[in-house]
């Protein structure tokens, strides 16, 4: 199960769990579209493959099974760490 981390890796921007925002590596790294496009060019730099749109858990579900509240910042090029 995705953990729906809660905010971009790059630039520490929220990211709820219902964020149409989000986007997700084949690793679940979290970046927000605005990173992942103008920043780092559509490839994970912890990885280096593409990104999807991260699902979004129901509402009902997220009840059962909470998104994370792990923080996670990278130092990454291009996002100023």
């Amino acid at each position: 199960m995705l953990a729906l981390r809660p905010n971009c890796e790059c630039c520490d921007r929220d990211l709820p769990a219902d964020s149409a925002e989000a986007r997700i590596c084949t690793f679940e790294c979290t970046f927000c579209a605005d990173c992942v496009d103008n920043r780092l060019g559509g490839a994970c730099p912890n990885c280096g493959g593409n990104f999807s749109p991260r699902p979004i858990r129901p509402a009902a579900l997220l009840l059962k099974y909470p998104a994370s509240t792990e923080r996670v910042v990278g130092k990454h090029a291009g996002c100023g760490a």
